[in-house]
């Protein structure tokens, strides 16, 4: 907003926000071409100008003229570019409000249009246009410019996918990463402040050393991680978020097993950010290019073929028989045509990657009859925060044109929390959707949970299955499919279709043909190297696999030589190694790592890792810190007793005892063939070897 010492009137507001349209679309105009087109003297459309410069919403420079006389080229920057936003909503609410008052004034009834600010008025039509964030092609070349000034922000991975939604109008009616008011108003009751439903918080993250280097009405720039800028961004809003409370309020529990909250403590920055967005040009995609689709790309595509109800179906798994068979009656019940519409972005760590499930689903695609069905591609990074995210999901599909959407058993749920029970109640999520369906614009179609019926050869709703009794009901679980796919087992048709299996078995071959990684974890002296490399030996006289030791001292010397011995060195290392880790065993071979690890949310970044591709098998070396103090020929111990050695493990800087470790190894009065010997064992007994 212009900065001044009275609050500009609505004929001021409407004369800038007509200023900054013009100058927009016509940014090399003349002066008295401008005043014309907005309606105002040259005098008037020069004071315009002056303000607007001062505060940072236009940049004006000189330019030569084709008659050789001085000419001004206007630029607006990315603060105008918020501003001109923030202005049109102001500007259309009045103008609704006119109406309105018209409309009653000749009718004497309301005009059923509601107010701008509520989410009804913009999903009332669902074939519309969308606000997006971006701005014109060649005011977007001229901010590439600009940014090169500004201090830049690279984005993490979750930040590019919300920022990608952002920009093309998925997190409509947002303009940019939430203000500290609208934190917490979504984090307390689902609401921005004016009172718009919005259950989660989209919030930029940083380091307190990075926002500590800002100061409020900053412009900074949003880049991808190789630099690539694709937006910027008015910093409004600066503040250290109560995480617990965040964590409590959105995901129901500050319990780390969720991987949400684990996120917010363990990845997230300290510091929040808020601001508008000026969207510059879209995150690039190099894979499956056709499949990706923006809100109005697909609005466009319902509109052209006269789809006016849409289901949309939300997948992060691949679909086997039942999920079709639950799609068709899904569309069948709402009398609407389908959106296959999988989440490729972040999903839960340890999903089947979404290169094998879009293949999978390209696959089952021609099961669908190609006048009633499509599929898009939705670059969302999920929470798993199971009732809030469904009603996140909805909102979603909404902009994306949907009318209609599919709220499962158990929506989005992370699984078991840290005692063992589930997050979310199974019907938490279809219940919290359908207090608010209203208000998101997108009807629920409720989940039926299918199982195949052996006498009848079809797949039924559960509950809707009369002569259970009778019948012989069949059914394979997430858990079961895993198993079958890691042993090489058979997976029936009747359950899932012969080309998902067979690109399901392309990337997850059984588990004696994967690459794994045994990671070593225990005090120094415990005996991890030893065991270690008597394991590599072991497993090398088997062959089939190349086989890698990571040593602790191996990977100091040649993979972190620059590195100390502090808390953030200390994790930076034990991330290095499980990323060579992981790379090996997503190439099928074994890697072996034997550091001290003493840090338990390090142990589990790295297992998550590396699951993504393969097994983890963690080891803690359980060895007694008087045994180690005992067996030590270096004399670190007693160095670091004396204070000699700084944030010594075990002495000066605690230990995390892995609570439930693959295998607990006891060194003390057993030999290193015994222990590397019961290591062999649980790999036979896990199915990694052959036994």
């Amino acid at each position: 907003m212009i900065e001044q010492d009275t609050k500009p009137s609505l004929e001021e507001e409407d004369q800038l926000f007509r200023l900054l349209r013009q100058l927009e679309l016509v940014p090399e105009a003349s002066q008295r071409a401008t005043a014309q087109a907005i309606g105002v003297s040259l005098g008037r459309l020069n004071a315009l100008l002056r303000r607007a410069a001062e505060a940072r919403l236009v940049k004006i420079s000189d330019r030569d003229g084709p008659d050789r006389r001085k000419r001004f080229s206007y630029v607006i920057t990315s603060r105008g570019a918020a501003e001109k936003r923030r202005l049109t909503d102001r500007f259309l609410t009045r103008k609704f409000a006119e109406y309105d008052a018209l409309h009653a004034e000749l009718t004497g009834t309301v005009s059923g249009l509601d107010p701008f600010q509520h989410r009804t008025k913009l999903v009332q039509n669902n074939l519309a246009p969308i606000p997006e964030l971006y701005v014109s092609y060649d005011s977007a070349q001229k901010l590439k410019v600009e940014a090169a000034d500004l201090v830049s922000h690279d984005l993490t991975p979750r930040q590019i996918c919300d920022l990608e939604l952002l920009m093309n109008g998925g997190f409509n009616p947002l303009k940019g990463f939430l203000s500290e008011a609208d934190y917490n108003g979504v984090v307390e009751n689902m609401r921005l402040e004016d009172g718009t439903l919005w259950p989660m918080p989209i919030t930029l993250d940083v380091s307190e050393s990075f926002a500590e280097g800002l100061e409020l009405g900053q412009d900074i720039a949003l880049r991808d991680q190789e630099g690539v800028i694709l937006a910027t961004m008015t910093v409004t809003d600066r503040w250290t978020p109560d995480k617990a409370r965040e964590a409590k309020k959105v995901f129901g529990a500050d319990d780390d097993a969720h991987p949400a909250v684990n996120y917010l403590h363990n990845t997230a920055g300290k510091v929040y950010l808020g601001g508008p967005v000026t969207g510059i040009q879209q995150p690039v995609h190099y894979d499956f290019r056709g499949r990706r689709d923006t809100p109005n790309e697909l609005r466009a595509y319902f509109r052209k073929l006269g789809w006016r109800k849409v289901v949309a179906f939300q997948t992060r798994n691949p679909l086997h028989r039942a999920h079709q068979e639950l799609t068709f009656r899904a569309a069948r019940e709402a009398e609407a045509n389908l959106l296959i519409h999988p989440v490729v972005g972040m999903t839960k760590p340890g999903d089947v990657d979404h290169f094998t499930r879009v293949r999978c689903y390209e696959a089952v695609l021609d099961k669908y009859p190609g006048s009633t069905t499509t599929m898009s591609l939705l670059n969302l990074a999920m929470r798993m925060a199971g009732p809030r995210e469904a009603v996140w999901h909805g909102l979603i599909r909404a902009n994306h044109g949907c009318t209609h959407f599919i709220v499962g058993r158990d929506h989005a749920g992370p699984g078991q929390n840290s005692e063992g029970e589930d997050f979310y109640g199974p019907y938490d999520a279809q219940d919290l959707y359908r207090e608010y369906q209203s208000e998101i614009g997108c009807e629920m179609v409720d989940f039926k949970h299918m199982v195949y019926v052996q006498e009848r050869a079809q797949y039924e709703p559960a509950d809707e299955i009369l002569d259970k009794d009778s019948v012989t009901i069949l059914n394979i679980s997430g858990t079961e499919l895993r198993r079958r796919l890691q042993e090489g087992l058979e997976i029936p048709e009747w359950f899932s279709f012969p080309e998902v299996v067979k690109e399901l078995r392309r990337t997850r071959p059984p588990r004696s043909k994967q690459g794994f990684t045994v990671f070593f974890t225990g005090f120094s002296g415990s005996g991890k190297s030893t065991i270690a490399n008597a394991l590599m030996v072991k497993l090398m006289e088997m062959g089939g696999r190349p086989v890698t030791l990571l040593d602790g001292d191996i990977v100091r010397k040649n993979l972190s030589s620059e590195l100390g011995f502090s808390k953030e060195h200390r994790d930076l290392n034990i991330r290095r190694i499980g990323y060579v880790a992981s790379e090996i065993t997503k190439n099928g071979g074994i890697a072996i790592c034997a550091p001290i690890a003493p840090y338990a949310t390090t142990r589990r970044a790295v297992r998550e890792d590396i699951e993504a591709f393969g097994a983890f098998i963690e080891v803690h070396v359980a060895t007694s810190i008087e045994e180690c103090e005992r067996r030590d020929r270096k004399g670190l111990y007693k160095l670091a007793r004396e204070g000699k050695i700084k944030e010594f493990t075990g002495i000066s800087d605690p230990y995390d005892v892995p609570e439930s470790p693959e295998l607990r190894v006891e060194t003390e009065g057993t030999d290193v063939d015994n222990c590397a010997h019961q290591v062999i064992l649980k790999l036979e007994q896990m199915g990694l070897i052959a036994g």
